[in-house]
């Protein structure tokens, strides 16, 4: 079911930057084989003992984003263990997605539970099997919702919606979850992978610096007031206007034909 181990945990982070800064990689795609999206982390791996991982994982299962941090009952734990652990864990995959610059869809198979359902909402643009469904599991094993849960829910449908899901635990289908607002589209589970490779195509062939840039206002809009808005948005105009697409972009309008863009 693809619970997030350590490793393809840093792998996933590792990929995110390394698309970032290529700029021939011009849009992302999130997804997974077999019978689920991502079932939650993997609570069975050990991270190494380097500092980078925290401590080690002592029970079977997965829970919701909590990986290592969770442990056998009696294990013992310093003081400010638990907080580190996510901060150096969940909190940094899902902040990759948020803060790849490139963009970034989640083509979402079967079950997303935990941490695998933020790492689909924070993706910007999010595609749903017919199979697909989103479980808040961290009430179900006594734990607060990690992995910016918390922070993505209330944004993408209101605080109300997002308490129900996080208080109660339930299984949300893909058509509801659309219907809320998690997802952009519901498609048959064998146009999945067809419908994303479509959307991403797409992308690719766009003003990607623009994009991104974009993605950044957006994403940071919920947070700040409107002058300060206003100030992020003309600076960001300013930084687009001196890359090769924002001026092919003008140039293909003027002479009525259809821009040609780089990524650049």
């Amino acid at each position: 079911m693809n619970a997030v181990t350590w490793d393809q945990r840093e792998r996933i982070i590792a990929l995110l930057a390394t698309a970032s800064a290529d700029p021939d990689v011009r849009a992302v795609v999130l997804t997974a084989t077999g019978r689920g999206f991502c079932a939650g982390a993997d609570l069975r791996g050990s991270p190494p003992a380097d500092g980078t991982g925290a401590i080690p994982d002592h029970g079977p299962g997965t829970a919701g984003g909590t990986a290592g941090a969770a442990g056998a009952p009696g294990a013992a734990r310093v003081p400010g263990d638990v907080a580190r652990t996510i901060r150096l864990g969940a909190q940094r995959l899902i902040a990759a997605v948020l803060d790849c610059e490139k963009p970034v869809i989640a083509a979402v198979n079967g079950t997303a539970a935990g941490i695998g359902a933020h790492l689909a909402f924070a993706c910007d643009l999010v595609l749903a099997a017919e199979s697909a469904r989103f479980v808040e599991v961290f009430v179900r094993r006594g734990l607060v919702p990690d992995g910016g849960g918390a922070y993505l829910l209330p944004r993408l449908i209101g605080t109300q919606r997002a308490k129900e899901l996080m208080f109660l635990g339930d299984a949300v289908g893909a058509g509801e979850a659309r219907s809320l607002g998690l997802v952009n589209r519901v498609v048959p589970d064998e146009e999945l992978a067809k419908t994303a490779r479509a959307w991403a195509e797409r992308l690719a062939q766009g003003p990607t610096r623009a994009i991104a840039l974009t993605k950044q206002l957006v994403n940071a809009s919920l947070d700040t007031d409107r002058a300060t808005a206003f100030a992020a948005e003309a600076a960001a105009q300013e930084i687009n206007m001196a890359t090769r697409d924002a001026n092919e972009g003008v140039a293909s309008f003027v002479e009525r034909r259809t821009p040609r863009y780089e990524g650049r």
